[in-house]
């Protein structure tokens, strides 16, 4: 009897996209969560009956699952972060206006040197 392989591929692309949507105010977490859910759910079947998986590719998964876990739980936590500075800063346009004086500042100090 073959064993079947399991491809970690799908798992890494949407963690990997997901990486760069944390400066998005933790968006990401909804791609690093599905990337998080598909592997958990082929590791769950692996378990069910793990003679009929080849045991490098269960390892390759059970890597991308940590990968996944890992940027999901730094979108969260950047999710956590942006809500509480819209909460505390006076809402999304005391945020604006936050980050128009900081680039403001910004090019002053480019045109100083």
């Amino acid at each position: 009897m073959e064993q079947e392989k399991l491809n970690p591929t799908l798992v890494y692309v949407l963690a990997l996209l997901a990486l760069p949507c944390c400066c998005i105010w933790g968006s990401g977490f909804i791609l690093s969560g599905a990337a998080f859910f598909i592997a958990n759910n082929k590791l769950n079947k692996v378990k069910a009956n793990p003679e009929a998986f080849e045991p490098s590719s269960v390892k390759a998964m059970q890597t991308a699952k940590i990968v996944a876990l890992v940027i999901l739980i730094i979108n969260v936590l950047t999710l956590i972060w942006s809500i509480y500075k819209i909460a505390t800063g006076g809402g999304i346009e005391g945020m604006m206006e936050e980050y128009q004086r900081a680039m403001e500042e910004f090019q002053s100090q480019q045109q100083n040197q």
